[in-house]
């Protein structure tokens, strides 16, 4: 009895973790952060575009005609914004307006 206990908590988590995923990844608008396969693909194609640099983070979006946002600091130590489309090709690199050092994209 107790192993079946056992088995049926740990179902419910990983049910509940899975609805958490969900939520997060959609958002009350559509938009949010995003992890999983997709956000993978958004984030090697951001890091593509900016040849290298670190991803902060993954968003759905709709700016600029854009599915995606990916947060790049890119090698040089500036922060952008990559949009992508729904195929995860770039729409769009914008200077981060969050970024504490005021500048762009490389220019």
């Amino acid at each position: 009895m107790k192993r079946k206990l056992v088995i049926g908590a740990a179902a419910l988590l990983a049910a509940g973790a899975a609805g958490t995923t969900t939520a997060i990844a959609s958002g009350d608008d559509g938009e949010g952060t995003v992890t999983g396969p997709q956000a993978e693909r958004a984030t090697a194609a951001a890091l593509e575009e900016t040849g290298g640099g670190t991803a902060n983070a993954v968003e759905k979006d709709s700016e600029n005609g854009a599915t995606w946002e990916v947060e790049v600091t890119t090698p040089a130590g500036k922060t952008v914004d990559v949009r992508l489309d729904e195929n995860f090709h770039v729409v769009v690199v914008e200077g981060d307006s969050e970024s504490s050092d005021g500048s762009g994209a490389d220019d």
